[in-house]
């Protein structure tokens, strides 16, 4: 997910952007979302074997995350949709693969009475606000579908990657709005107010895995790591 994307996701412009690394396919974040990408493989093959096709939905995802999987999702893309759930508008290149819906992924009411195969969500629950929405938005990856898989950075894994400042997430958050305020960091330009620099650290609160682990409790949690540390965390239930 890019910081316009979570800044959508939040309902706020906050602030000026720098290019999103995610959009380009030789950088290092797009290598790690292209690897953990066979955990989301496989929960499809799993439901095109059982039902022949697979209805998807993508709580604050975007059409260009998909790039990840392009191969295979060109290989059955006459078996699959793909819902992209995001507050802002977004304009689709390739509306027979994807929809798009305007909405909270927090919202108790999201697709109420609706099922879908498979919940998917990138990098997306650490934006949505105090832990009050992060539970409904687990809830609602929960509620969905019978399978569902939830990446997040990891709150303990040194190095932040929104603001790409090893140890940014453990200073008091004055001096957190004050480096904002001050620098340039990771995919922000220096922001000019305050009120702008709170309302990015709100929209930025990484988890824990026991953090993660409370709010899916009837998944797996599981790491991706990287230099023997664990990068991200991932909830995933293989299905009812």
């Amino acid at each position: 997910m890019s910081f316009s994307q979570a800044a959508g996701l939040a309902g706020e412009t906050v602030g000026p952007r720098r290019p999103d690394p995610y959009t380009d396919t030789q950088s290092r974040e797009f290598g790690f979302r292209a690897r953990r990408f066979a955990h989301v493989r496989r929960l499809i093959e799993a439901v095109l074997d059982e039902r022949g096709e697979a209805d998807i939905v993508d709580l604050g995802g975007t059409e260009t995350y998909w790039l990840i999987g392009a191969d295979f999702m060109r290989a059955h893309r006459h078996r699959l949709r793909v819902t992209l759930v995001n507050t802002e508008a977004q304009t689709l290149d390739d509306s027979g693969l994807f929809d798009a819906v305007q909405a909270s992924a927090a919202d108790p009411a999201l697709f109420s009475g609706r099922r879908f195969d498979l919940v998917h969500s990138n990098s997306v629950i650490e934006h949505v606000g105090d832990w009050r929405a992060m539970q409904a938005f687990a809830a609602n990856a929960r509620r969905l579908a019978p399978r569902y898989y939830v990446q997040t950075p990891n709150y303990w894994f040194p190095f932040e990657p929104h603001f790409r400042f090893a140890g940014f997430q453990y200073l008091p958050k004055r001096l957190r709005v004050a480096l904002l305020m001050r620098f340039a960091l990771g995919f922000f330009r220096r922001i000019p107010t305050r009120a702008e620099a709170d309302e990015i650290i709100f929209h930025h609160r990484l988890l824990s895995t026991r953090e993660m682990a409370g709010l899916f409790p009837d998944g797996r949690v599981l790491h991706e790591r990287f230099a023997g540390l664990n990068k991200s965390i991932i909830a995933m239930r293989d299905g009812a």
